[in-house]
């Protein structure tokens, strides 16, 4: 054995690397906080769109049968018009002859706008009660509907029924609902009805002090007298019938405009019209109604025309402003004036956060919808994959495993096996132990990037124990891993190089199965298989189904495509010649195994799998250490590919690589990755907001192809089946967490910046392979 120093002398400055690194090192916490707000920007918005989807069905209480003792006599045998001016509850009736249409419900895009169209026609006001959540999603409606001189009213944000729910949320449902009104058509309103209200004898113990409360706050709350419960799609005869105030009397008319199929209320709205314009009836808004009551109370009274007491309608609850203001006549159109007794114009910090709010629903309205299609993509993606990956795998093993397949005459000759290693010092022994019991003759270089845990003195020692006498342990500054193993591969003796991490044991067979493809001479380099050596912790035995299923299965597809894109640093084989012509390891990345492969590539050797040349080597033992080492993985894979771009329009072996290997390596390592987690997220969305039984059945059978695939690669590896128990856990959270890393490593690569050469804490756990099972 001997060994090799670095001459003594000046300390030498940071290189240009080291500098970098240290400028990305300083970066790093900012790129990990954006990567973080992307991911709850996402989720806020899914959450905003699911809060606003939710369904308006039939217009139906949750719960009848509540006791009406707290009610007043006189408010349940009022009229539809409930106000709490001065503090006291008065009804307010629809005079003789006069009808005050409203609807509920809207806006919706498709019924709504055919509505107003009518209404126009005919030149009928109507009041429409409006559900915040659909302001937010169609404000141009609501705006139109204000413009053409219609009235609006608030019918909570998520028409939920306010007499069951805490004071919080009823606050909520109401300022939500009037941001929503700001943002759409810049104003607010005092006009409420309850979702599954109906006449006010209706009103019960529960809903009583809501509506009290809303008094309290200025809001006049509306009922109906006459229902026409086009909702139950009766039929067009029986919602005119329905709808048709008895003996001349005066009616609050229900009408709907969304919450379902209104074909039968659009068709029976302009016969409904007509007749009622044929019978003497005219047409007017709420506020119609309450101004020519308060017209008839001043006349009665003797008060000045003109003057309204309609200030003690105001209140906080709508912007704290007057309820008063100049009046108007009740009859058809009188728009105008009419609006404006109930609207406010909103004004100050309620106009500016309406408007975000409708702008924040329009990005989730886009988004939503935008993510939806291209996760359909993606999982039609995902799932040729398994397809693809299944069958090419179980050609790949048929091929291989053939009594009649040969690389070639049998490699004998000697080769040079490189360790790099950096403070590897609870490892190397063992590496050097598996190394000792190879059954192919070899040469050992150990290269020691300036090591300050004695690494090259444990590894002196371990050789001299073992009575190798064939190790060289070679000293350099600290330089990086690529520096590390080119300068292992200009040392060696050998033709053939074998790369493996200190971290690594071999089997006795692993070097000489791993070099056996070298027989073919068109073979420039060889990937092993990797196992994960520490699997019984949670940590690992995810990583050990991702290294079989994830990684080996991949390879064999690869293999057989010709485009093996990534020479596992734990365990490859490379022709040294090869090695030299492509100008060694680069540094130009973080993932120079991903490099050299795709540089052999355009070189135009063949790369290959070895799927029984088996190496074991020591996964991350803590979320930190895997976050650290998948981070360099990915980032590095992103470099190695942008460095290799120009393979996409190149000829010969080159352009093979650019035109099949690197798009695979791109949706698949890349594309995918960051929109399959999603899909968790998606599934949840939908048990949430959408059908729940459907989403989860969804969910499971995509498992269920992933667990046939994971079975499929354990078998090709003779490996245990019990690991897959851990598997449903993996998709929930380690999946969350690699879609993290990527996010972070796009944020970088979006960024700039570099790392060195991360060393990950080591335990030693992983000892020779015979007491790995």
């Amino acid at each position: 054995m001997t060994t090799t120093r670095p001459s003594r002398g000046r300390r030498r400055a940071p290189s240009r690397i080291e500098r970098a690194a240290g400028k990305a090192a300083a970066l790093q916490k900012p790129r990990v906080i954006l990567a973080g707000l992307l991911l709850l920007a996402l989720t806020s918005v899914m959450l905003l769109d699911g809060y606003l989807r939710a369904e308006v069905g039939g217009d139906q209480r949750v719960r009848t049968g509540a006791g009406t003792s707290t009610v007043p006599d006189d408010i349940l045998d009022g009229g539809p018009i409930l106000t709490f001016r001065g503090g006291r509850a008065t009804t307010v009736s629809v005079p003789d002859k006069t009808i005050a249409l409203t609807f509920d419900d809207g806006p919706n895009p498709t019924w709504t706008p055919q509505i107003l169209a009518i209404l126009e026609k005919y030149d009928v006001p109507a009041t429409f009660f409006l559900v915040g959540s659909m302001v937010s999603r169609y404000p141009d409606i609501v705006k139109d509907m204000v413009a053409q001189g219609n009235e609006v009213g608030i019918h909570t944000f998520t028409h939920v029924d306010l007499s069951y729910q805490s004071d919080a949320r009823v606050d909520r449902e109401m300022e939500q609902t009037q941001l929503a009104l700001a943002g759409a058509a810049g104003i607010t309103t005092t006009l409420f009805r309850a979702p599954y209200s109906s006449k006010t004898d209706a009103i019960d113990n529960y809903s009583w002090p809501v509506y009290q409360r809303l008094g309290e706050d200025g809001y006049t709350s509306v009922f109906v007298d006459t229902d026409s419960d086009d909702w139950k799609r009766p039929g067009v005869s029986n919602i005119i019938k329905w709808a048709t105030p008895e003996d001349g009397k005066g009616a609050s008319v229900l009408f709907h405009d969304a919450g379902g199929e209104r074909s039968q209320t659009i068709a029976a709205l302009p016969t409904y019209i007509e007749r009622m314009k044929a019978a003497g009836y005219t047409f007017t808004t709420i506020s119609g109604v309450t101004q020519a009551q308060d017209a008839a109370a001043r006349e009665t009274s003797g008060q000045q025309a003109g003057t309204l007491p309609g200030g003690e309608t105001g209140g906080a609850g709508v912007d704290g402003a007057d309820g008063g203001t100049d009046g108007a006549d009740g009859g058809d159109g009188g728009a105008d004036g009419l609006l404006q007794a109930a609207h406010r114009e909103a004004t100050g910090l309620t106009l500016y956060e309406g408007k975000a709010l409708v702008a924040a629903v329009t990005v989730a309205e886009w988004t939503v919808p935008t993510l939806s299609v291209g996760l359909a993509v993606v999982g039609v993606a995902v799932m040729g994959r398994f397809g693809m990956m299944l069958i090419l795998a179980r050609r790949h093993h048929r091929k291989r495993n053939r009594g009649r397949f040969s690389w070639g005459p049998d490699v004998t000759r000697p080769i040079s096996v490189i360790v790099p290693a950096y403070n590897e010092k609870e490892c190397i022994a063992n590496t050097l132990e598996s190394l000792a019991r190879s059954t192919h003759p070899i040469e050992i270089i150990i290269v020691d990037d300036g090591s300050t845990d004695g690494t090259s003195e444990i590894s002196r020692e371990a050789a001299e124990a073992l009575g190798m006498t064939n190790v060289r342990v070679i000293r350099q500054e600290n330089a990086g891993k690529p520096a590390a193993l080119n300068n292992g591969v200009r040392n060696a003796s050998c033709d053939i190089v074998v790369m493996m991490d200190g971290d690594t044991v071999f089997e006795p067979d692993t070097v000489r199965r791993l070099v056996q493809p070298f027989a073919d001479p068109k073979v420039g380099a060889v990937a092993g298989n990797a196992k994960v050596g520490n699997r019984d912790t949670i940590i690992g035995a995810w990583q050990h189904i991702e290294y079989v299923m994830g990684f080996n299965l991949d390879r064999r597809m690869y293999d057989l495509l010709r485009c093996m894109p990534t020479i596992p640093g734990a365990i490859g084989a490379f022709r040294r010649d090869a090695v030299l012509e492509v100008g060694g390891m680069s540094e130009d990345t973080l993932a120079e195994d991903t490099d050299i492969t795709i540089a052999m590539h355009r070189a135009g050797w063949n790369v290959v799998y070895q799927e029984h040349a088996r190496a074991w080597t020591e996964a991350p033992g803590s979320l930190k250490q895997l976050w650290s080492q998948r981070y360099r993985w990915s980032y590095g894979t992103m470099q190695a590919l942008w460095k290799h771009r120009k393979s996409l329009t190149d000829k010969g072996p080159s352009g093979r690589f650019g035109r099949v290997g690197m798009p695979l390596v791109v949706l698949f390592q890349i594309v995918t990755p960051v929109f399959a987690p999603l899909i968790d997220v998606f599934t949840a969305y939908s048990m949430i907001f959408i059908d729940f039984k459907a989403a989860l059945l969804a969910w499971l059978a995509v498992l269920c192809v992933q667990l046939v695939c994971a079975a499929y690669a354990f078998r090709l590896d003779g490996e245990k089946y019990r690991y897959l128990l851990m598997m449903p856990l993996q998709q929930l959270a380690y999946r969350q967490m690699m879609y993290l890393v990527l996010i972070h490593s796009c944020v970088t690569a979006l960024t700039g910046g570099r790392l060195r050469w991360q060393k990950l804490k080591r335990t030693g756990e992983v000892g020779t392979p015979a007491g790995v099972s």
